[in-house]
């Protein structure tokens, strides 16, 4: 194996220097599971870090041991008595918990217990590397220790992790959320490795050895990748929010998740780009408005069985 399992990955990715498409290919790959080597990183990050987890202090800090490493989560009780419904927050990559805070006390004030936590590899979670299928597992296995969770609202690559822990492989079991808000979700994880790829000048023959690690982990192949293909197989309902001038997933990503999933719905905005619609309050508002009722819809659905 060329590339070893690394603890300092800025050393280990400036050294060896590969040269066959292999080594490419495994470079390619352990750049690619590395969060803070994303070229998507903000350059004022630790700035925005600092300044969100301020939002942070009145939460209940857990910390949760998972498959994927221990795990930092956040939760916010509504004032006085039991929450109506839990809703779990997915941050995106690169990100952490505290960026998805401007959702999180709205829904508390309406009776929601909000779960908010970060990614392994992210934030105050361990690790230095990890995947989208790592994430996954970390998403089913956080919901498992701290609900029930009824709903989930996921940002960008979160959502695609949000929705594979719903079901299908590599998940042992699905964990049954009842309903998804998508914030700024790309449809195919090929057009992600494909402008990864484009962007490291991998050769078609590194690139096959790249995409085949990804497919290993994934028991699936890159092209069936789809949050549409994800979406469906939970059988879920969902809304997707998304800005018409995201630049780095562009809107034509929800308009292709909507075509292909009749239980989908989009709500459009504009000027929000790829991160400011994380923080402003008509987006806010609706993915409330919409959990808000479907809470009542699932509340009836099981006044009505218990009748019969």
């Amino acid at each position: 194996m060329f590339w070893r399992p690394f603890t300092t990955a800025d050393e280990e990715l400036r050294s060896p220097e590969p040269h066959t498409p292999e080594q490419w290919g495994d470079f390619a790959y352990q750049h690619f599971c590395t969060p803070h080597l994303s070229k998507h990183r903000s350059p004022d990050h630790d700035l925005l870090v600092e300044r969100a987890r301020f939002h942070l202090r009145h939460a209940a800090s857990q910390r949760v041991a998972t498959s994927a490493g221990d795990i930092q989560a956040y939760v916010f009780d509504p004032d006085g008595g039991e929450p109506d419904a839990t809703v779990l927050f997915v941050h995106g990559w690169t990100g952490e918990a505290a960026f998805m805070t401007a959702f999180a006390e709205p829904f508390r004030k309406r009776g929601f217990r909000a779960v908010l936590f970060d990614l392994p590899a992210h934030g105050r979670s361990t690790g230095e590397r990890t995947s989208l299928i790592a994430c996954a597992h970390a998403v089913r296995e956080v919901a498992e220790a701290l609900g029930p969770i009824h709903f989930a609202v996921a940002h960008s690559l979160g959502g695609l992790a949000a929705l594979l822990a719903g079901g299908g492989p590599p998940m042992p079991h699905a964990y049954p959320f009842q309903g998804y808000v998508l914030v700024a979700v790309p449809n195919k994880f090929s057009q992600v490795t494909d402008k990864f790829s484009e962007e490291l000048g991998l050769s078609p023959a590194a690139r096959r050895v790249y995409e085949g690690h990804l497919e290993r982990i994934a028991h699936r192949r890159i092209a069936d990748f789809t949050a549409a293909n994800l979406l469906a197989e939970t059988g879920r309902s969902a809304l997707l929010l998304h800005a018409r001038d995201d630049a780095e997933v562009p809107f034509a990503n929800a308009e292709e998740i909507v075509g292909s999933c009749p239980t989908a719905g989009l709500q459009p905005f504009d000027d929000l780009g790829h991160r400011k619609i994380l923080y402003a309050p008509p987006v806010v508002r609706t993915a409330v408005t919409y959990l808000m009722r479907q809470r009542e819809f699932i509340a009836g659905a099981r006044g009505r069985a218990s009748v019969s």
